[in-house]
C-alpha cells in the first residue's frame, strides 16, 4: 500500500495555482498517494497543533507555536513584497487606529502579528477572513484587517486604506518582504520522507510557474468572484520566485520577522528557523 501524504492548504487561487502540478498529474509522486484538504488558514493553523496533516500551509505566526512538530519547507512561501495585509475603514471612518476595534482573521495569522508590531495594544474582534470586508462596509466593525482577495477589492466597496502592512514592513526593514504563510512538513516523517515530499512540492510549484496560463485556468475555480485579471494579479503577488525558493532575502525576512516578534514578546519563545532541503 502506498504511503499517503495529505497536503492541507487554503481554498484560494494562489494555493490552487501552487498545487496545479499535482492536480494535472504532471508531478511524479514517487509512489506516494497524495491527498489534498482545503480549509481557511486559521483552521489549518489550529489543526497543526495536533499534527493533523503531514504537510500544511500555515501562517508564519502559527509556526512560532508549531516548530516542535513541523519544519519549514524551502518553498511554498507567500510573502508580501512591498504589499500585504491591509487595514481598511469606511470613507467616513477613523483616520488612525487609536481606540479603534479592528476585525482580524485569526489570532495566529501573520497579518495580526504584523499589525501588533505596527501598533501594539489594539482592540480586536475575530471574524472569518471572508466576512471582514463586508463587516466594515456595513458598519458592523470600525476597521478590518484584510487578507487574500480583499486587498484588491476593498476600493470597490467604497473603503479607505489606513495602512498596508507590507509597505510598512518593506520601508522599515530596508526592502525585505513581509512573511505571511509557508508550507510546513511534519518532523516525524523522518529526513528521507521529508526530502522526498519536498522535491514533489517544489516540482508542482515549478510546473505551475512554467505553465502559467494553464495553472491560472485551474486557479480561477478558486477565485471567489474575482475577475480573471484580478486572479492573475493576485496569483502573481503571492506565487513567484520567492515561492519557488526563499533565497537569502526571503530567509532573512523570516528570521527578522520572528526576531522582532520575540523582542516584543508577541510569540512564546525565540524561533529557530530551519528549512528542509530537498537535496541536503
Amino acid at each position: 500500500m502506498a504511503t499517503k501524504i495529505t497536503i492541507a492548504h487554503s481554498p484560494d487561487s494562489d494555493d490552487a495555482f501552487m498545487f496545479y502540478g499535482f492536480a494535472c498529474g504532471a508531478v511524479d509522486t514517487e509512489g506516494l498517494e497524495i491527498a489534498q484538504v482545503l480549509s481557511d488558514i486559521e483552521t489549518l493553523n489550529r489543526a497543526a497543533v495536533t499534527g493533523t496533516y503531514e504537510v500544511t500551509a500555515a501562517s508564519f505566526h502559527a509556526f512560532a507555536h508549531l516548530s516542535d512538530k513541523y519544519a519549514l519547507l524551502p518553498h511554498g512561501a507567500s510573502m508580501g513584497d512591498n504589499y500585504g495585509p491591509m487595514v481598511v475603514v469606511r470613507q467616513d471612518g477613523p483616520k488612525t487606529l487609536d481606540g479603534v476595534t479592528v476585525a482580524i482573521p485569526g489570532l495566529w495569522t501573520s497579518a495580526w502579528l504584523a499589525l501588533q508590531m505596527y501598533q501594539p495594544g489594539l482592540k480586536y474582534v475575530v471574524l472569518p477572513f471572508d466576512e471582514i470586508l463586508e463587516a466594515v462596509r456595513d458598519g458592523k466593525v470600525e476597521a478590518g484587517l484584510l487578507i487574500h482577495e480583499g486587498q484588491l477589492t476593498y476600493g470597490d466597496e467604497g473603503l479607505r486604506l489606513v495602512v498596508d502592512l507590507g509597505v510598512w514592513w518593506f520601508e522599515r526593514t530596508g526592502g525585505l518582504p513581509l512573511p505571511l504563510g509557508g508550507n510546513l512538513i511534519r518532523r516525524d516523517l523522518g529526513p528521507a520522507m521529508m526530502k522526498k515530499t519536498s522535491r514533489m512540492l517544489h516540482a508542482s510549484i515549478a510546473h505551475a510557474l512554467t505553465h502559467r496560463a494553464e495553472a491560472l485556468e485551474y486557479a480561477k475555480t478558486y477565485g471567489r468572484g474575482l475577475a480573471d485579471a484580478q486572479i492573475d494579479t493576485f496569483v502573481g503577488m503571492y506565487v513567484n520566485d520567492l515561492t519557488l525558493d526563499y533565497g537569502e532575502r526571503g530567509r532573512t525576512a523570516v528570521r527578522r520577522f520572528f526576531d522582532e516578534a520575540w523582542e516584543k514578546r508577541l510569540v512564546p519563545a525565540p524561533v529557530n528557523v530551519e528549512f528542509v532541503g530537498a537535496n541536503d
